[in-house]
Parts: C-alpha cells; sequence; structure tokens
C-alpha cells in the first residue's frame, strides 16, 4: 500500500476509536513519525494532506526538513527522541516543538539557544510511566520543579504545552492503560495547578497501542511503521 492508503487507513482507525473511547471527532492529531524514511516518503504524505511529523533524531531531521518545511509553510516538526544538550541549537531551529523535555538542565538549555534566535518553541513535559523506558521525569515532584522553573519567568522562549510518555513494552493491556491513565490523570491535576500555562497536549500511543492511548485521553498519537512501513535502517 501506498502512503496515502496507509494515512487513510491509520486515520480511520483513529476516527473508529475516538467513537469508541467517546471522544469527540477529530480531538486526536495524528504525528506522522518519519524516522529512518527518506525524504520522498515525507513529501508523499504532505500530498495526502499530513503535515505533522515527528523525527527522533536531530542530525536526520536537519538533513531531511529545511528544505520540506522552506516549500510547505503549513508543515510542522516535533523532535520525540531524548535530547542531548549539545543538539539543541540544532533542534530549536528546525523543531516547532520539543516533545522529550525530561530534565530541568535541557529546559536551560532550549531557553538559551532559542533567545540566540528570538525563537519561542513549545515543549512537551515527558513522563516515566513505563518500567521498560528509563527516560521521562521520574516523579511528579521533578517534574513540578520543571513546570516551576517556567512559572518563575525564567524561560521566556519556552511554551509549556503538555506532556508525552511512552508505555511499557508489553502485551499485558492492562499496564498499557495504566501508564496512559496515570499520565490522563497527573496532567489534569497539573492543568488545574499550573493554570497560566496551556498544558491540554497529551502525546500517548504509538502504532502498536494508539487505541488504548486514545481511550485513556491522548490528544496525539506518534506512528510511524502503520504509515511508512518498515524503517529503513540503511537511510540514517
Amino acid at each position: 500500500m501506498s502512503v496515502k492508503e496507509n494515512l487513510s487507513a491509520v486515520l480511520e482507525k483513529i476516527a473508529d476509536a475516538e467513537v469508541k473511547a467517546g471522544r469527540t471527532q477529530e480531538s486526536v492529531k495524528l504525528l506522522a513519525v518519519s524516522k529512518f524514511h527518506p525524504q520522498e516518503a515525507v513529501k508523499e504524505a504532505i500530498a495526502a494532506n499530513q503535515f505533522l511529523f515527528g523525527e527522533n533524531r536531530v542530525q536526520e531531521a536537519m538533513e531531511k526538513f529545511p528544505s520540506i518545511l522552506e516549500e510547505n509553510p503549513s508543515v510542522k516538526l516535533h523532535l520525540i527522541g531524548q535530547l542531548q544538550s549539545n543538539k539543541v541549537k540544532n533542534a530549536v531551529k528546525i523543531a516547532d516543538c520539543i516533545q522529550s523535555v525530561d530534565r530541568i538542565d535541557l529546559l536551560k538549555e532550549i531557553e538559551k539557544q532559542c533567545s540566540k534566535i528570538e525563537k519561542k518553541i513549545k515543549v512537551l513535559f515527558e513522563f516515566h510511566t513505563g518500567e521498560e523506558s528509563k527516560s521521562g521525569f521520574a516523579s511528579r515532584e521533578e517534574l513540578c520543579k520543571a513546570l516551576d522553573f517556567c512559572a518563575e519567568g525564567k524561560a521566556p522562549h519556552i511554551i509549556p504545552a503538555g506532556f508525552m510518555t511512552m508505555a511499557p513494552f508489553t502485551e499485558d493491556q492492562s499496564a498499557i492503560h495504566k501508564s496512559f491513565s496515570t499520565l490522563y490523570n497527573l496532567a489534569e491535576k497539573l492543568k488545574n495547578e499550573y493554570k497560566n500555562f496551556d498544558l491540554t497536549e497529551l502525546s500517548m500511543g504509538m502504532s502498536g497501542d494508539f487505541e488504548a492511548a486514545i481511550a485513556e485521553g491522548s490528544t496525539m498519537v506518534r506512528i510511524g511503521t502503520a504509515i511508512f512501513g518498515e524503517r529503513d535502517y540503511t537511510n540514517k
């Protein structure tokens, strides 16, 4: 199947999951994860009216997306992989949002690099909810310290926009649902505590578990394989 056909099938499944969960139609955004896939595949998706993309690695994104963004102002790029501080300079040049903020030092570096180019950027705070995953804030206390850092006006170029998590890699559906519901419940509390921020984005769910994520309140699902096929690891 083509990228266009795959996109259509994925969007249909998202719509079905919204109905099943009693969610509003089109309340869940699709982030097409294009890592390890060539620029041509991204262009195919754009031609099929997909404009929101995710990349894991800054270097790959820098090779693939500058010309795409220049040619297509409607396209938005989110960085979703663990971000090293020395990659932030390029990351903020190309991304509309960094989804994988997992420490205050990273916030400081994002603010530093954004201030140099006078750019504001959205961030999602990654929270650790799955046993196998080591990324993300490990506790509510650490996450609140990061939110406080922004609330105190120390990062004027950063726009806190919500939260992100990865479910554990398991066949246990109850564990997957618990991972997503844990973040949903925490996010609801933090939205009330930090009313100055619009923390409505909840990035949860990938190709294998996005229907469970939608059932638990996800507003954005990160899907790659179901759209672009198996990854081409030679295209690095």
